[in-house]
């Protein structure tokens, strides 16, 4: 009932905008049972004519939507502060006061395609209309500008000293890999690290965003602890293979952001089998079969997809032209993968309270 309330919101739309009123962040304290749907909207422009309908509209659609019996509450709130002003917590300015979901793209351990699928879902987001950023903090191995066929590109500085991030393919872009010799290992600790990612996170130009993906180096440490200190997650994606070792440590990455009070919106498994191209329709199960999507089962979080393991898609990422960026299956299971990633996002906004930064005390 709840997908169908969902799908019922997404018809609703804000005209000033063209966006719906999921997307615009308008949905608050969604609350769906068999017998009953209430939720609060929360109006950005009291006085719009949008306003003075919009509890209508919303009523309508869900009424449309659902069987006849179910009991529909429409609450409307204004907000104190609206989305893109310098939004203050704790008396202080906010971080990213322009950007409405910060995810975190991790996986427990390397070599599972965690970055070649960020960086195509960032791409499929920007492609269906989102306005997307994209910050690589993997610090020792950066792999975005290759990815992004950015090799050369070096971000510049703005009068107010703050760092413009690099933009192609309608997403905007920071990386270490823009700033060190390609040649040369970053060799540094944690404390250097952990400032570097501030630095890209609260001294960049980032503007008005709908998604900012933070591509995460494998496992639970430094970086992962200064992110969910440092900004408020809207949520956490998961990547994993079907293997059981990979799995192992997928579940630690899922036991830490909820450890954390991070909600992790879904999982994606990626290499999920291999099809050959000379037998279409014939599936071999490399790593293990459905083997992520049963744990995402397990734990209780969405499965957002499930990608195989393509040649083409390897080739792109080498050549630094995103598969996502262009037609064909490939670009259409990151286009479902983006979808279902963006109805995870909004469903977690509707239903839970608004994120926080995490204060992390050591004894």
């Amino acid at each position: 009932m709840l997908d169908r309330v969902l799908d019922a919101l997404e018809t609703v739309i804000e005209p000033d905008s063209g966006e719906h009123v999921l997307r615009r962040g308008m949905v608050r304290d969604l609350d769906v049972d068999d017998a009953s749907v209430s939720l609060t909207l929360v109006l950005d422009d009291p006085g719009s004519a949008f306003a003075a309908t919009a509890q209508r509209e919303v009523e309508h659609a869900l009424r449309a939507a659902l069987a006849d019996g179910v009991q529909i509450g429409v609450a409307v709130d204004n907000p104190v502060i609206g989305f893109g002003d310098d939004l203050q917590v704790d008396g202080k300015k906010e971080l990213l006061p322009g950007v409405r979901h910060t995810l975190a793209v991790a996986s427990g351990k390397g070599g599972v395609g965690k970055s070649t699928v960020t960086v195509n879902l960032a791409v499929a987001l920007a492609r269906q209309g989102y306005r997307v950023g994209l910050v690589d903090t993997d610090i020792y191995g950066p792999s975005m500008p290759v990815m992004l066929g950015l090799e050369t590109a070096k971000p510049r500085v703005n009068e107010q000293r703050r760092i413009l991030p690099i933009e192609t393919r309608g997403i905007k872009v920071l990386s270490m890999g823009f700033l060190v010799d390609p040649d040369k290992a970053v060799i540094w600790r944690g404390p250097m690290v952990s400032s570097a990612i501030r630095q890209f996170l609260g001294e960049a130009e980032w503007g008005d965003l709908d998604f900012l993906l933070m591509d995460l180096p494998p496992g639970t440490g430094d970086i992962q602890l200064t992110i969910v200190q440092t900004v408020p997650l809207a949520g956490a994606v998961i990547v994993s293979t079907p293997q059981k070792v990979a799995l192992a440590d997928a579940r630690k990455g899922v036991a830490m952001f909820r450890q954390v009070d991070v909600p992790v919106v879904g999982m994606v498994e990626n290499m999920a089998w291999f099809e050959p191209p000379d037998a279409p329709g014939k599936r071999y199960f490399l790593f293990g079969e459905n083997g992520a999507a049963e744990l995402a089962q397990e734990e209780g979080v969405p499965l957002l997809g499930q990608i195989p393991l393509q040649q083409p898609l390897r080739e792109a990422c080498d050549s630094g032209e995103p598969a996502a960026a262009g037609d064909g299956p490939i670009a259409a299971q990151f286009d479902a993968l983006a979808r279902n990633t963006a109805r995870s996002v909004f469903r977690r906004a509707a239903t839970l309270p608004a994120s926080k930064k995490i204060e992390i005390l050591y004894k």
